[in-house]
């Protein structure tokens, strides 16, 4: 009979193999696509296919260019993705919240309601049409602040004057439905903020959020916002 020792060492192993596994796995961190230098020291802008690459002329690396420098290098990009990609499918529809700075259709502010407004100690059975006015004043609020670092480089940390909006106008193409879904560029199953991260790590040279950021989760809301209505099909491509 083997003794209760070596029995004890062999069922923890596979555990701590397990562990030692999985922290390897996190450490790793966002897979990165680095676009490639150019000869001259321009600054090379790269696509979220890992391959489709353009130079800002005028502009070294290690700058950041002017907003027209970097909505012209996208345009570039896409133009040259589409011509070498004529079959591929790219959803270009406006999305449902448009580009408006404010809400629409007798919705409610997005200011934050007084203190003495704030519902609270209610279950969700007891709530009034008040206290639904309110939350939807917030939750707009919180798309708002979304659709505001969605559009602007500066405010999630990208380092090359490259907003979400320029690739993805008003959240297009971003399906969040379709979210959890193995994703290529990651190489595993990815939630919609890991995919967001990839962006901000790779196109724009940015560094990842952290989970709790909010301008990770404001980024999250305002893209789920802009889909509302659609059927979740998670897995989908």
């Amino acid at each position: 009979m083997m003794p209760k020792r070596t029995l004890f060492v062999l069922a923890v192993l596979p555990l701590a193999l397990g562990g030692i596994v999985l922290a390897q796995s996190r450490g790793r961190g966002l897979p990165r696509h680095d676009a490639p230098p150019s000869p001259s020291g321009s600054l090379v802008v790269a696509l979220c296919d890992g391959k489709t690459t353009t130079e800002i002329r005028g502009v070294r690396e290690g700058d950041t260019p002017t907003p027209a420098q970097a909505r012209a290098a996208v345009a570039a990009l896409m133009d040259e993705w589409r011509r070498t990609n004529p079959a591929a499918r790219w959803d270009e529809a406006p999305a449902r919240l448009a580009d408006a700075a404010e809400p629409k259709g007798g919705a409610p502010p997005a200011t934050a309601p007084p203190a003495a407004d704030i519902q609270g100690g209610q279950t969700y059975g007891a709530f009034s049409a008040r206290d639904e006015r309110i939350w939807q004043a917030e939750t707009e609020k919180f798309v708002q602040e979304g659709r505001r670092v969605f559009h602007d480089a500066k405010a999630f940390g990208g380092t090359i004057g490259v907003s979400c909006d320029m690739c993805h106008p008003d959240g297009a193409n971003t399906h969040p439905e379709t979210y959890p879904k193995f994703q290529v560029q990651l190489g595993r199953v990815a939630l919609l903020r890991d995919m967001i991260n990839w962006c901000i790590q790779n196109p724009t040279r940015g560094k990842p959020l952290a989970d709790d950021d909010p301008r990770l989760k404001a980024m999250e809301a305002y893209i789920i916002a802009q889909r509302k209505g659609v059927a979740l099909e998670f897995g989908k491509h």
